[in-house]
């Protein structure tokens, strides 16, 4: 069952079918795909679990607290034993940025795997259709079959049960993803006396219903016509990307095996269409490359168990790039192709940028804002006195008791504050007046630096330079 016998050059272009012939489901039909055992199958199971976190992350502990936090209404992001507040958000911005060019710099090599492993339209849908396979049929026709009984008692039960526990699912989901913006101990408390606030209430609520939509009924549709990034990821594609793509000169012409007959000269794709069957949306990967393909790899498996059946060699449905698969192109190592190389260079920017930012973080923030109007005063006894505002930020779970003093111009002192209290996470604004004694002053402007230590924890002190400002120094004629 191969072409070797056949003197004829398959034109592979030819062989795919024009773009006009491609099915594309718009949602009238309701697909129910076939499951099937598999490496892909069992690759997909995996990246899906990663979303467990998602539901365990929030009960996770670290002295005595949520390891994890997104505190919005104190402005603060815990993750264990690290405090990122709003000054520091330039890390979440190179951390997104991060992601975005990985979602990119994977789908330039691989295609969209995101899609197929771990996006979670893709997985909460295959866990939702998984349970109506398991209560109504998990083929076509099983599925046809009971859809198409009678009304009746059995038949009820397990419609009933399989929408409680969509709606169960939703709901845990909207919970879970609550937790991570509030102590998730207090959040279950709260759900159970009704204590519950507005907000968490409304993103429960849509959630609840949003998930139960989108992945109990519109499923595929999601991919197709809601999400962006199926409409981005073409661009991404070079010939050099790898994508489950049919082997059309191996398997064409396709044709059933009939036993007793001369089979030599059919392709190896015995047209059995389980690689359709086993597809979440519902695509024929021997028409070509498509809108509707995730590259989840499942048709792979079809493929594979068949030629096993039908004792081929595997890989007819495979990952491949355009250029292997046309006439044997040389496909370029994904570590030289230029994309790849900048998308890497990015990648390693902004993960340096983020090791830096978390290696060095500040225990506090402190700033000094000198007042402008006006810029000095002169007192009765001659001195000079400017008015400076101080900030402090605590960044860490303890009360800190700062105590400063200055340096820099001779004889100045401090007055209006000698210490300051801040509690953890507050900001603390304080005036405080620096007099210089009358003819001190070197010069118009000079520079002063604030200091100030931690009673409580000598490790934690802080520094800023500003100027001290005095009337302008007129030189000897």
């Amino acid at each position: 069952m191969n072409n070797d016998q056949d003197n004829t050059i398959l034109n592979v272009d030819d062989i795919y079918e024009d773009a006009s012939e491609w099915h594309v489901n718009a949602g009238g039909i309701k697909i129910v795909a076939k499951r099937l055992a598999g490496r892909f199958r069992t690759l997909k199971w995996l990246g899906m679990s990663i979303w467990s976190i998602l539901f365990i992350g929030p009960y996770i502990r670290w002295n005595d607290s949520q390891a994890i936090l997104f505190d919005l209404p104190n402005r603060q992001f815990n993750i264990f034993h690290i405090t990122i507040y709003p000054q520091d958000i330039w890390m979440l911005s190179l951390t997104l940025l991060f992601f975005a060019i990985l979602l990119a710099a994977v789908t330039s090599v691989a295609g969209r795997v995101f899609c197929g492993y771990f996006c979670f339209q893709t997985v909460w849908t295959d866990i939702f259709t998984w349970l109506e396979g398991k209560l109504e049929g998990n083929t076509p026709q099983k599925a046809m079959k009971f859809n198409k009984a009678p009304l009746s008692l059995h038949k009820l039960s397990r419609k009933l049960l399989k929408h409680v526990l969509w709606l169960l699912i939703g709901l845990v989901t909207g919970i879970s993803f609550v937790a991570w913006f509030t102590d998730s101990y207090q959040l279950w408390s709260d759900l159970f006396h009704f204590d519950v606030s507005l907000t968490a209430v409304i993103i429960i609520t849509s959630f609840t219903f949003g998930t139960y939509t989108f992945a109990g009924f519109m499923r595929e549709q999601v991919c197709f016509w809601l999400c962006p990034y199926a409409r981005l990821q073409g661009v991404m594609y070079d010939q050099d990307t790898l994508l489950p793509a049919y082997d059309a000169e191996r398997g064409e012409p396709r044709g059933r095996i009939k036993r007793g007959q001369d089979n030599s000269a059919k392709g190896s794709c015995v047209d059995c269409n389980v690689c359709v069957a086993v597809c979440p949306t519902g695509i024929d990967i021997r028409k070509g490359q498509q809108e509707g393909c995730i590259t989840c790899g499942l048709c792979i498996d079809a493929c594979d168990s068949i030629m096993d059946k039908v004792k081929q060699p595997k890989g007819l449905i495979r990952y491949a790039t355009y250029k292997e698969l046309h006439h044997n192109g040389k496909t370029i190592p994904f570590y030289k192709r230029f994309r790849v190389i900048v998308y890497g260079m990015i990648l390693i920017a902004a993960m340096s940028g983020i090791i830096y930012g978390f290696m060095n973080l500040s225990p506090t923030e402190f700033k000094v804002v000198h007042e402008r109007q006006p810029l000095f005063v002169k007192l009765s006894d001659g001195s000079i006195q400017n008015k400076y505002t101080i900030k402090v930020l605590n960044k860490t779970k303890q009360t800190l008791i700062f105590k400063f003093g200055i340096e820099g111009v001779d004889g100045a002192t401090l007055h209006g504050l000698t210490t300051m209290m801040v509690e953890p996470g507050k900001v603390i604004p304080v005036t405080a007046l620096v007099r210089v004694p009358d003819g001190m002053m070197t010069s118009g402007i000079v520079p002063i630096v604030f200091k100030g230590h931690a009673e409580s924890n000598s490790a934690i002190s802080v520094s800023y330079k500003s100027m001290f400002v005095g009337p302008k120094k007129t030189g000897n004629k």
